[in-house]
């Protein structure tokens, strides 16, 4: 959420963002109904003052009618505050200056690539070819138990999926980010509280049972879900930032708009296991931390050294509660081409201030800046790997950074 100070004094500037990330919100509106808040709390104000002085000189007649007039204006103020505060949720966040204004994912900028797409002196297979090949991975059998964009790993798939986590933990680990593993059912006002729902998400998440006491709980679609809210309601000490951590958890999306997109295999599932990063931070160490978390998950694709490119996002493909976006994409060779892998964001004080989430700073409160950032998304990092360390006999080399966790250098079949 944006400071209602900062709309106030710079609503081009707002208006201009919100149309930059195609969202379609009129600022002039939004401040119209805080106007009319204004008025109102300041008619309030006047009332309880006057009810106070009526008390002490115990006028009942007029304190009666002042009574009256109050509960009327607090009614009224009360009511167009819930209106104020719904349209504020509305707002994106505002894009970072450095990102460039553009339409859609076509206009997205590679600002770095490593190493060339790997060569094969035969025909590359896709991963899922391989994986049915090699029995580790099955999607018709999930198919009956779950429908489409499920999966079964099995084998050497799943020691491949742990071996990813350790790799990714004890990287980390010596960073010094605590690990955690999260909560997957979260409450829709804590989604609200990071931005994803006004943005459309809640026709990307699972509803799950009954509303429970009043509130409906939601699958999480990424470990951060659970994370950032973790301090909520919370104020560091400044001392102790930056706070980091790295949680593992299963994540869920509908894909509700990704209808005959990537429908073969593993890509785009509606379950699927994550390693991520979240990281708070003072307003000024957030450049250099978003610097940071992109070169941790750089380090971790060049460990496996997988040919990879890194994208920075523009404006119309950055998402709303984002002020600035980076994505590496693995290069794919049974696509024949780069696909993303993971994603690292800076959402500033968008979601703090929402979450109430601070720092002491001296004799000052402030809001701690949040960024979140994918170690590993795990389904598309065992594509990546499969199909660019296949073998002509169609057996998968295992990286040799992994190698210690699954103590064997090859994946065979085992048909």
């Amino acid at each position: 959420m944006l400071d209602i100070k900062f709309i106030r004094e710079n609503p081009s500037l707002v208006q201009k963002s919100a149309k930059d990330k195609k969202v379609d919100i009129s600022i002039d509106h939004v401040l119209k109904i805080d106007r009319k808040y204004r008025e109102l709390f300041l008619s309030v104000q006047k009332l309880r003052e006057e009810r106070n002085k009526i008390a002490k000189e115990q006028n009942r007649e007029r304190g009666k009618e002042i009574k009256d007039r109050l509960e009327k204006e607090e009614h009224a103020l009360n009511s167009v505050q819930e209106k104020l505060q719904e349209w504020l949720l509305k707002i994106p966040n505002l894009p970072k200056s450095d990102v460039k204004v553009g339409k859609d994912e076509s206009e997205n900028k590679v600002i770095k690539t490593y190493e060339e797409p790997t060569k094969f002196n035969f025909t590359p297979k896709d991963h899922l070819e391989l994986g049915e090949a090699l029995d580790i991975i099955d999607v018709e059998r999930a198919a009956k138990v779950s429908g489409a964009r499920f999966a079964y790993l099995k084998g050497d798939a799943v020691l491949l999926e742990f071996a990813l986590v350790q790799l990714a933990m004890e990287t980390l680990l010596k960073e010094g980010f605590i690990p955690v593993i999260p909560p997957v059912l979260i409450h829709q006002e804590i989604t609200e509280g990071l931005g994803y729902w006004q943005a459309g998400g809640n026709e990307d998440y699972y509803l799950v049972g009954e509303p429970t006491e009043g509130k409906n709980f939601y699958l999480a679609g990424t470990a951060e879900h659970a994370i950032v809210p973790m301090h909520k309601d919370e104020v560091f000490q400044k001392k102790d930032l930056p706070k980091r951590y790295v949680g593992f958890s299963s994540a869920f999306r509908r894909e509700a708009g990704s209808y005959g997109k990537d429908t073969k295999g593993i890509l785009r599932v509606h379950q699927f296991d994550k390693v991520e990063m979240v990281s708070f931070v003072p307003k000024e160490e957030d450049d250099k931390e978003h610097d940071y978390l992109l070169s941790l998950e750089e380090k971790l694709f060049q460990m496996l050294e997988i040919p990879y490119q890194v994208i920075k996002m523009c404006t119309g493909d950055l998402g709303f509660p984002a002020a600035r976006k980076y994505d590496i994409e693995a290069w794919m060779p049974g696509q024949n081409k780069y696909r993303e892998v993971t994603s690292v964001s800076t959402v500033t004080d968008f979601q703090s201030r929402r979450l109430s989430i601070k720092y002491q700073d001296g004799n000052e409160k402030k809001f701690a800046h949040i960024l979140n950032g994918t170690a590993f998304a795990i389904g598309r990092t065992i594509i990546a790997i499969l199909e660019n360390y296949q073998q002509e006999d169609g057996s998968i080399k295992i990286p040799t950074v992994l190698q210690k966790y699954i103590d064997k250098d090859r994946i065979t079949s085992s048909k």
